[in-house]
């Protein structure tokens, strides 16, 4: 396959996950940004929204990720995001999920973010 692939970059959701109380009450902004590798050609030529992945639905499927069930991990946020488009979208050979929290604190060091990165691919299995 040739590396083909959808982007959306800079997805800014408000969530509550993390360890600290702080957290999980007042919530922060969440960036997503993912990468969908998969094979484009036939979607090109045919001009046909059923022959690619359609992307609006994977950034509902994002928002509904970050926006939900407050969990502890940012690496948590991750998997459970590459899962569900690898699930719901089978032309996407592999995903790229990267999720950010900007104005990290931690002790008295304020950062300008951390971040998680995964790349998941399909299972052949």
């Amino acid at each position: 396959m040739d590396e083909d692939k959808i982007l959306l970059e800079g997805m800014v959701f408000h969530g509550y996950h993390g360890t600290l109380a702080a957290e999980r009450e007042l919530g922060q902004p969440f960036v997503v940004d993912i990468e969908l590798r998969c094979d484009l050609r036939e979607a090109g030529l045919s001009d046909d929204l059923s022959k690619t992945v359609d992307y609006s639905e994977v950034h509902r499927q994002a928002r509904g990720i970050v926006e939900g069930e407050p969990l502890n991990l940012t690496e948590a946020v991750a998997e459970r995001i590459a899962a569900a488009i690898l699930e719901s979208h089978p032309p996407v050979a592999s995903v790229r999920v990267k999720v950010a929290k900007p104005n990290v604190r931690l002790e008295d060091t304020v950062l300008t973010g951390s971040a998680v990165e995964i790349t998941r691919q399909r299972s052949t299995s």
